[in-house]
């Protein structure tokens, strides 16, 4: 019947529609806990390098990783070995990854238990995330739970603090 042939057909109109509109919507106006994660997980990838990489890749990725940051900064983070070290602007925090990968001998970092808290203005975030780093051929995981916190800018949603978390006893 013609009839049926119709509705089907407007019914998978209607549905292409809705599903372009979503599409459009997350497109256009993504939600802030998403765009957060997936700087954390950014962050992550261009922190980690292997001792093979090249200059030009090392360097690209310092830039990369410092494209994350405010112009200005509070970065507090623990060295395993080394203590606790604090960059204030984000020239710093990219000299200190470049020193690093001169340094060491690879390093694997990942971001687990991400969780984004956007503010109610809209206009800044905090996250709470576990860092996992491996230091070169160590088995030992370094793990150290830290709080960032984003503001929203027309670069994006950029980081302005890193701290650790001490653990509640």
């Amino acid at each position: 019947d013609k009839g049926w042939m119709k509705l089907i057909l407007r019914t998978i109109l209607l549905a292409a529609a809705l599903g372009l509109g979503i599409w459009a919507w997350n497109s256009f106006f993504p939600d802030p806990r998403k765009v957060i994660a997936a700087r954390l997980e950014k962050l992550a990838q261009w922190v980690s390098f292997s001792p093979g990489d090249g200059n030009l890749r090392r360097l690209a990725n310092a830039e990369k990783m410092e494209s994350l940051f405010a112009e200005n900064i509070q970065v507090s983070v623990n060295v395993p070995g080394e203590g606790t070290h604090t960059f204030e602007h984000r020239d710093e925090l990219r000299q200190a990854a470049l020193a690093a990968r001169s340094l060491a001998n690879g390093v694997q970092v990942s971001f687990v238990d991400i969780n984004v808290l956007p503010a109610p203005d809209k206009e800044s975030a905090t996250a709470d995330a576990t860092l996992n780093a491996r230091l070169g051929t160590e088995r030992e995981l370094f793990v150290q739970p830290l709080k960032f916190t984003f503001k929203k800018t027309d670069d994006g949603w950029l980081i302005t603090r890193v701290e650790p978390v001490k653990p509640l006893r």
